[in-house]
């Protein structure tokens, strides 16, 4: 006889919305500078909610998912003051997943959207080195969709080089495209 599995990251709607309603109600009745704490069970959810939601397909080739999962958590609990108890779904109740897993999605676009920013003002940057412009231009145009191939000639960079700057920004995102320390005396050049 099979048994229902839940996965790891199964969230219990009914329960959670109540635990959410519970406390919005406990936050907006208290009176006096100590608001009440987030319940473990609530905190439990919006990790559950974050760790889901960072393996789907649009975020599964993200190497920093830890990071995008703790910005989540921190705008869910920043919006849980916010979340209107008498707004009623098509049932009639209240739906605290669909909300925060709305307000995780957009922590995530945002976590990713800041990094490409980043990423447009270091290429266009007059003041950059050259070699931070054309890794930033690699990353850049292989977010867009283009083949190593198609970077290299777009670029005037050899295939492997591309391909390359590429592993090391999927590995450590803008941390890998900085130049790693090298053993030996520092180049000098002189004036």
């Amino acid at each position: 006889m099979a048994r229902k599995k839940h996965k790891d990251n199964y969230i219990n709607n009914k329960d959670f919305s109540a635990a959410v309603c519970d406390y919005v109600e406990s936050y907006n009745a208290h009176k006096g500078p100590d608001k009440p704490i987030v319940p473990n069970y609530v905190a439990l959810g919006f990790k559950q909610i974050a760790e889901g939601l960072s393996h789907k397909p649009n975020f599964i080739g993200y190497s920093y998912r830890d990071e995008m999962v703790m910005d989540a958590i921190e705008n869910c609990l920043r919006a849980i003051r916010n979340y209107n108890i008498e707004a009623a779904t098509r049932t009639g109740k209240p739906n605290a997943f669909a909300y925060f897993t709305q307000i995780t999605w957009y922590a995530f676009l945002r976590r990713i959207a800041d990094e490409k920013k980043q990423l447009q003002t270091i290429a266009r940057k007059y003041t950059s080195q050259y070699r931070d412009v054309m890794r930033a231009k690699i990353v850049l145009l292989a977010a867009d969709g283009f083949s190593n191939k198609d970077i290299g000639q777009r670029l005037d960079l050899p295939r492997q080089i591309v391909s390359k700057w590429r592993k090391r920004f999927f590995d450590r995102r803008l941390a890998g495209l900085q130049e790693k320390s090298r053993r030996g005396r520092p180049s000098v050049f002189s004036p």
